[in-house]
């Protein structure tokens, strides 16, 4: 589901900007980049809290997601798997990815660069994706585990989830914007197009950002299932 790293060079931290809080906008950014952004089980806790303090902050009316450097994500860092039991590694999954898929207000994710496996699985978690030229998606972990399908398959439908789930292939930003996994392709900067486009969402109320969430939320039909299962 990722990249083979290791951990030396640490599990990674998640960066909170609250700079535009008052424009109802917060980012937050992924940084291990000594790792690719691979998302240890650590770095899941900490996204997963983050994302539940930002849901439970009134101020909060759109989270951005960011990574530092110039790849969204590696995926898991697969490192882990022969390290730690099983359960720490999918309950830290299982946490982020529900805490991403019930996150109370829109999420909009920003990607710089490549997003495989897991990485690519929390864009697709996301409402709206910016990328750039350089944005693409790979699942290169159905080798070796199952692909995440339900959110890959609410945004590019369930035919051609299949296809890219099980044949791992790499879909490059034109094509990701064709099919739904990009919303929207920049020259540079999808960071700064993703707050840019937050501030002008979270013009809404928050009262109104949630119940158009929760539609959302209702319409792609995310299940309370773990994510193995999903």
């Amino acid at each position: 589901m990722g990249d083979d790293g290791g951990n030396e060079n640490g599990d990674g931290t998640v960066r909170v900007d609250l700079s535009r809080i008052g424009d109802g906008v917060a980012v937050l950014t992924i940084d291990r980049t000594a790792k690719k952004n691979a998302l240890s089980a650590q770095l899941r806790t900490r996204l997963a809290a983050a994302l539940a303090e930002r849901a439970a902050d009134e101020r909060c009316r759109v989270t951005v997601l960011t990574a530092a450097g110039d790849l969204f994500g590696a995926g898991f860092d697969l490192h882990e798997f022969g390290v730690l039991d099983e359960r720490t590694i999918w309950s830290s999954a299982d946490a982020l990815h529900q805490a991403l898929l019930h996150h109370p207000v829109p999420v909009i994710a920003a990607l710089e660069g490549p997003a495989y496996a897991g990485s690519a699985d929390l864009a697709v978690m996301a409402d709206l994706r910016i990328g750039t030229p350089r944005t693409l998606f790979a699942h290169p972990e159905r080798l070796r585990y199952p692909v995440v399908f339900a959110p890959l398959a609410a945004v590019a439908g369930p035919a051609r989830a299949a296809e890219l789930a099980l044949t791992g292939r790499q879909v490059d930003a034109d094509e990701a914007l064709r099919l739904g996994l990009l919303t929207e392709v920049v020259d540079t900067g999808a960071t700064a197009r993703a707050i840019e486009l937050a501030a002008d969402i979270a013009r809404a109320p928050r009262p109104v950002l949630t119940a158009m969430k929760a539609k959302m939320i209702r319409g792609r039909g995310a299940a309370d299932v773990t994510t193995l299962e999903m």
